[in-house]
């Protein structure tokens, strides 16, 4: 999967370095835009991690940290040119995961990025999303994401996305679906997987995602 790694660093010139080195790992990268708006930027993004400096305008790295923390456990890296015991020990006082001094080799960053993110998401069970070509579905609360917008399935809906995301780029019979959608001995009609099918696609287009699902006539779909 592509992991989205969300900036908050008031220097441009170092924010630009760090957002194209990343984005060469194939990282999703954005960095902040406005800095009294964090907090908002940072939910629409719903990044996988965050490089976080302490100095910023408005209000303090520390603080945008016990905002976030207060409902969410994504892995927050400092990156700060203050390298004093202090701000280190305040840094994960206040919730953060790890903390680099600048100047910094961004080998290193990358270095400490991959341990986060595998502590995070490989260890902890949290690698709940599936993602192709840009759209991420959320197998633990039956949501799916693209760019910005975000909406969330109903259960059948849910069980169609996840068993075609299991299978990209290749085709799930339409019987290998009514087992997965409905596993009982009694006749269900065929036209209801296309009802279902065909409301999936509809809440997809509702985020902006068109002709994701295709279809092969008589014989089933494919993402």
């Amino acid at each position: 999967m592509v992991y989205k790694i969300f900036i908050v660093e008031d220097d441009k010139v170092i924010s630009q370095k760090m957002a194209e080195f990343l984005s060469s790992w194939n990282y999703q990268v954005r960095q902040v835009h406005d800095f009294s708006k964090v907090m908002e930027e940072f939910i629409a993004f719903d990044p996988d991690l965050i490089l976080m400096d302490i100095t910023l305008p408005h209000l303090n790295g520390y603080h945008w940290t016990l905002e976030i923390r207060k409902f969410s456990k994504v892995p927050i890296l400092f990156v700060s040119s203050a390298n004093d015991d202090m701000n280190i020990v305040m840094a994960i006082s206040q919730g953060a995961d790890d903390y680099i001094t600048k100047p910094f080799d961004l080998q290193v960053l990358a270095a400490k990025i991959q341990a986060l993110l595998r502590r995070t998401y490989d260890f902890n069970s949290q690698s709940h999303f599936i993602e192709h070509k840009g759209v991420r579905f959320n197998v633990e609360d039956n949501t799916v994401s693209f760019q910005d917008k975000s909406i969330e399935l109903t259960k059948n809906e849910a069980k169609i996305l996840k068993l075609l995301l299991e299978r990209k780029n290749s085709i799930v019979s339409r019987d290998d679906l009514m087992e997965y959608l409905w596993k009982t001995d009694y006749y269900v009609d065929e036209n209801a997987l296309s009802v279902n099918v065909n409301r999936l696609r509809k809440k997809l287009e509702q985020i902006d995602v068109r002709d994701f699902i295709i279809t092969k006539k008589g014989i089933g779909y494919l993402v």
